[in-house]
């Protein structure tokens, strides 16, 4: 969508402000020996308190109120009786509705200590997710966003999911412009309009190309078989540059 009154501005930074807690307070509650649908029962119950509707659930009748993705899995992982174990990357994605509104964030949780390669996984798929956000404002080029990760990606010696892409959001899960890519792109001669809401989340790997999917119809893992991690918010574009709309509070 693109926010033109400030009610609808208002609107996008309460469910934002929901999810976000949503997907903290789920991060915090990680600990070995847990199942992931005791975590998605965290999550599903948070989000009820707020009057806050499951996207996911609503959307497209999935079979879970979050989705938890944990090591090789790296999206759309349905919450049940895995147990969660220490060293596990766990990515947990919330998104969800209120009053008409969608807003959308996810993370990838260490859950103990992981290995150093996977720990600077994680701290470099959050600066992949700001160097996107930072490309975007008013006037500038959708591509741009794809274009500065995927710089970011190369120098660090990493690569990127890339048939899972950011999105617009707001008043549907996934709207206009439904496909903004988190990789470099030549083609895309789009420009971002003031207003403009819409996710930024790349998907970093160890050296998956593409996100396949698994048998449940579905999980999602990355294809060649690699770690891979997802740090994501909802944003709006202004003149000056990003709002970012899922911020705890």
């Amino acid at each position: 969508m693109t926010i033109t009154e400030e009610h609808e501005l208002d609107a996008m930074r309460e469910i934002g402000r929901i999810v976000a807690n949503t997907l903290q307070a789920m991060g915090r509650a990680l600990e070995p020996g847990m199942t992931t649908a005791e975590l998605d029962a965290i999550g599903a119950t948070l989000l009820e308190r707020d009057g806050a509707v499951s996207a996911p659930q609503s959307c497209y009748d999935f079979p879970g109120a979050t989705c938890i993705s944990v090591n090789e899995e790296i999206a759309h992982g349905i919450p049940g009786p895995r147990v969660l174990r220490e060293g596990d990357l766990v990515n947990i994605d919330v998104s969800a509705s209120k009053d008409g509104y969608f807003s959308d964030t996810g993370a990838t949780f260490r859950l103990g200590k992981v290995r150093p390669k996977l720990d600077r996984l994680c701290k470099d798929g959050r600066r992949a997710m700001q160097i996107g956000i930072n490309q975007v404002a008013a006037g500038k080029p959708l591509a741009g966003i794809g274009n500065a990760v995927g710089r970011f990606a190369k120098a660090r010696d990493y690569t990127l999911i890339r048939n899972l892409a950011s999105h617009g959001i707001g008043r549907t899960l996934h709207e206009y412009p439904e496909e903004i890519a988190t990789w470099p792109v030549r083609r895309d001669r789009r420009r971002i309009e003031k207003g403009l809401v819409l996710t930024v989340e790349p998907f970093l790997s160890l050296g998956g190309l593409w996100a396949d999917q698994g048998d449940d119809g579905w999980t999602l893992t990355a294809e060649p078989g690699a770690p891979t991690v997802q740090y994501e918010h909802t944003i709006v574009a202004t003149a000056s540059g990003a709002e970012v709309l899922t911020l705890p509070g």
